[in-house]
């Protein structure tokens, strides 16, 4: 198709989106408005305490992680058990969600990371969280809160794996370029590795406690990390600053001037930790600027990163927003919740009698394929939808009081948390339409089958 053709229908399907445009339905404009008020909500709570730490340490990786180390560990030829081990339970350290670790995911992907591995780490980074499964436990119950977990870990194994095999050919084609690059197992690092960790270890930890989300019990460990968090935010990014003078060569009086300004903004505004993080942020990515050649490298590899991945994520979180509205609404999306809720209950019958009307009975065609059905649509809806770090948790017990039914509610926990579509948007910017598409459908039909089971499991027992 020529390129004149091509403008022609783009300005033709923009026209006929404009004349049709249902500007007089409510629905319609409460979407738009969702829309709006997701992309406020999302840059709000999570781009200043989630994306911003995250380009930063995605940047880290590719300056101070040597390219012979991910080769080592997380390359084609590395130790399969190995790689695949530490990727599957990233997720218990990393309590982050589906957008968050994209930077991180890209940075080790385009370090020489292999693809199962990388794809490993991409879905146990948000679906292997911690707090989400003690909270899936209590609130939905101990077989889905086990279930859960179970399966995230299996999840993130086999689907790294069948991407392996899948791309096996493009696998074997990076491993070779690999041994052209003629790493040296004896090259020496410009630091030690203890120095290396630590560094990255301290900014993980910033990442995790400034996002540690509010528990459902006003009691327990898990409740007192959080009534601690910014004291620990607060220590670890002393540790960071501190690695970064001594290991890193950053000029101390820039620290110290950066550090006494976060701390007046922390008294300045007590309620809200939220500006001095900030001024945090600006204050590292300046130093970046004005130190050694290294740390301009990490700033503008930082900024790589922040800008292909955040248009994209702003833009996936509208579209999101606008039809399957926000964990803040109850019915706002331009699909109306109750539509859902219909089409993954554990009764046929409701929906025959919605289409047909009256108390009309499910054929016998319907009730045998109804689990397939359920399980699928919500897979597929948790995978379009985007779940900030815990808030499935709450959805799900409003869509399971609505009658939704076990083996949809694990189909939609094993999809939801790892994929949205924000979330694909950047993973096709990252490793391309082809093994994006792969992975969602790997991941919406493994959470489909295993929907089935446990339901047939709850329906056995």
């Amino acid at each position: 198709m020529n390129r004149e053709v091509k403008a022609f229908l783009w300005i033709l399907a923009g026209f006929l989106a404009a004349y049709f445009m249902p500007v007089e339905s409510e629905r319609f404009t409460g979407a738009i408005v969702e829309a709006l008020a997701l992309v406020k909500w999302y840059a709000q709570e999570h781009v200043l305490l989630c994306l911003v730490p995250a380009f930063f340490i995605a940047g880290a990786i590719g300056v101070f992680v040597s390219q012979n180390a991910v080769m080592k560990y997380f390359g084609p030829k590395a130790n399969k058990l190995l790689s695949y081990g530490v990727a599957s339970v990233s997720g218990t350290i990393l309590a982050v969600c589906s957008c968050t670790v994209l930077p991180i995911f890209g940075g080790i992907y385009m370090r020489g990371a292999g693809l199962g591995p990388a794809v490993a780490f991409l879905y146990s980074g948000p679906a292997i969280n911690v707090l989400a499964i003690v909270m899936t436990a209590r609130i939905l119950g101990a077989p889905l809160g086990i279930a859960r977990a179970i399966g995230a870990v299996v999840f993130s194994i086999v689907i790294g794996v069948l991407m392996h095999l899948i791309f096996l050919k493009d696998e074997r084609a990076k491993a070779a370029n690999a041994v052209d690059l003629h790493l040296d197992d004896d090259e020496k690092p410009p630091r030690p590795l203890w120095q290396t960790a630590l560094y990255f270890f301290s900014m993980a930890a910033v990442l995790v406690f400034a996002n540690w989300a509010k528990p459902a019990s006003s009691s327990g460990l898990w409740y007192s990390i959080h009534a601690a968090k910014w004291w620990l935010t607060s220590g670890f990014a002393v540790i960071t600053a501190v690695c970064l003078w001594r290991y890193m060569e950053v000029k101390l009086w820039h620290l110290l001037v950066s550090a006494v300004g976060v701390a007046a903004l922390g008294f300045a505004f007590p309620g809200n930790p939220a500006v001095p993080f900030t001024a945090g942020a600006i204050a590292l990515a300046i130093m970046t600027v004005y130190n050694s050649p290294e740390m301009k490298d990490w700033g503008g590899q930082t900024w790589g990163f922040a800008k292909q991945i955040t248009p994209l994520l702003l833009g996936g979180v509208l579209a999101a927003g606008f039809f399957l509205g926000s964990p803040e609404s109850s019915d706002a999306g331009v699909i109306p919740n109750r539509w859902i809720q219909m089409l993954v209950g554990d009764d046929p019958s409701i929906f025959w009698g919605v289409v047909y009307g009256g108390d009309a009975v499910a054929p016998g065609w319907l009730s045998a394929l109804w689990p397939l059905w359920t399980n699928f649509f919500a897979s597929i809806t948790g995978a379009l939808m985007y779940f900030a770090t815990l808030t499935e948790v709450p959805i799900l017990r409003g869509l399971m009081d609505s009658g939704m039914g076990q083996g949809p509610a694990l189909a939609l926990l094993l999809a939801g948390p790892a994929l949205s579509l924000p979330n694909m948007l950047v993973i096709n910017a990252i490793i391309g339409p082809k093994k994006t598409a792969t992975f969602v459908a790997l991941v919406v039909v493994m959470a489909t089958a295993s929907g089935m089971v446990f339901g047939w499991m709850g329906a056995g027992g």
